[in-house]
């Protein structure tokens, strides 16, 4: 069977409500001390100031970037979610402000903003995405830095007539997980499919609905925010993007004063 709903959870806090945020900063996967610390050494490199991190959940990348000394501040729309932040290191550092980072403002400029781990994906229409560019280069100041961490489409896994691409199948004793994308390559959105099972039968499926841009895409909305491309990587270790690389790390630089 299918789980209800949590109770405790607020619908305000979107696709990351309590019943997410509770098991958000399990150990391994994203959270792995190499990844988040790789992350954080590219942050603090291209940093020349204070810095802005849009959806900055419970601060997995945040609290870290502020124990180091840099001043970060965050937008974010789960509640759930932020309420975390500040019991970590560094997390007491980082004034968070609860919205939508297509539309939220925060005063001051900035030396950059980032948006890690496919959030830009949440978004999903265009023209919000499109939005999401203005609203970062609306914090920087001339000369900042726009950085955007996103999986690649796994469209070339897809054979004619299929739609969905499995990326975790991982049974075990005390729970078996399976989990799936979903493609639309007419609209370009896509499903992201958790499915949970525990041993007596019961289980949980979670469906979050994402919009895949390619990395050229990217480039023009950043043209549109009056951004252009300085760096694109593969992965944090700053290696080149092939045809076989799975997702990008893009940086833009504002370029137009009037953006």
């Amino acid at each position: 069977m299918i789980s209800e709903a949590n109770p405790e959870d607020d619908p305000a806090d979107g696709w990351f409500p309590e019943s997410v945020a509770a098991g958000y900063d399990a150990p391994g996967g994203a959270n792995a001390p190499e990844v988040v610390t790789l992350a954080v050494d590219v942050l603090e490199d291209l940093a020349e100031g204070p810095v802005l991190e849009f959806a900055v959940g419970t601060g997995r990348i945040a609290a870290p970037l502020a124990a180091r000394g840099v001043p970060v501040s965050g937008i974010e729309l789960s509640r759930a979610m932020a309420a975390r932040l500040a019991s970590k290191p560094g997390g007491d550092a980082v004034e968070v402000t609860i919205g939508d980072m297509t539309t939220t403002r925060v005063a001051g400029q900035f030396s950059m903003v980032y948006l890690v781990y496919n959030t830009i994906s949440n978004v999903t229409t265009q023209d919000g995405q499109v939005d999401v560019f203005r609203n970062a280069a609306a914090h920087l100041r001339p000369g900042g830095l726009f950085l955007v961490e996103v999986g690649l489409p796994d469209l070339r896994r897809l054979p004619p007539g299929q739609d969905t691409v499995p990326f975790a199948v991982a049974p075990g004793d005390s729970a078996g997980y399976v989990g799936f994308d979903q493609y639309d390559v007419v609209t370009q959105e896509f499903t992201s499919n958790h499915v949970t099972v525990s041993p007596d039968g019961t289980g949980r499926f979670r469906r979050i609905p994402f919009r895949y841009a390619w990395p050229a895409e990217m480039d023009l909305m950043a043209r549109i925010a009056g951004m252009s491309l300085k760096h694109r990587w593969a992965d944090w270790d700053r290696s080149e993007l092939t045809a076989e690389s799975t997702k990008h790390v893009s940086v833009w630089e504002k370029t137009r004063a009037d953006a």
